[in-house]
């Protein structure tokens, strides 16, 4: 059994690396905390590169906020109601950016009025560039960069990281 689970790990990783770009989990505000009131979401946005596959973050007090994804009128207008998308679960939430288009993400609770509002581009994902690292998996460790923007995570452990940091946000958002 244990032989097997390696098996598929190491051919986990032959797959993982001709995927091309790692996605990004992007924390929306620019810190742990950031879908809250004063924070210029535009300009956070604008030092930004979203890309499909990539993964939007909020972190915000759930009693008061919430994290809604409307329309275009609906963001510009800060209409709650007829939402695409209720985000909100806990607190911690995340979102997969699936498709290259506009996103529009308004905090409900009269929360978008003070500001708290995102709109974002998503774009395709430019071609993979790079060479493929000859040294063999096992000598590799799974890498983490922090940034006051963003949290990128790298070959190659990469999807398996991700899931990890989705799974570790839901269970901090079911216990508390």
């Amino acid at each position: 059994m244990v032989i097997l689970v390696i098996l598929y790990l190491g051919l986990g990783m032959v797959v993982e690396m001709g995927e091309g770009r790692v996605p990004v989990l992007h924390e929306v505000g620019g810190d742990r905390y950031g879908w809250r009131v004063n924070i210029n979401f535009t300009n956070w946005a604008s030092h930004q590169h979203f890309y499909v596959g990539d993964w939007l973050y909020f972190g915000f007090d759930k009693t008061k906020a919430s994290v809604l994804e409307v329309n275009q009128t609906g963001y510009q207008n800060c209409i709650e109601t007829n939402f695409i998308t209720n985000i909100t679960k806990g607190g911690r939430d995340v979102f997969n950016l699936t498709a290259a288009r506009s996103y529009y993400f308004i905090s409900g609770r009269g929360y978008c009025k003070r500001g708290i509002k995102l709109s974002i581009t998503v774009q395709i994902p430019p071609p993979d560039n790079h060479t493929i690292n000859p040294d063999p998996p096992s000598t590799k460790s799974p890498s983490i960069i922090f940034s006051d923007a963003t949290t990128r995570i790298f070959y190659p452990f990469h999807h398996f990281s991700i899931m990890i940091i989705i799974m570790i946000i839901i269970s901090c958002t079911i216990l508390a």
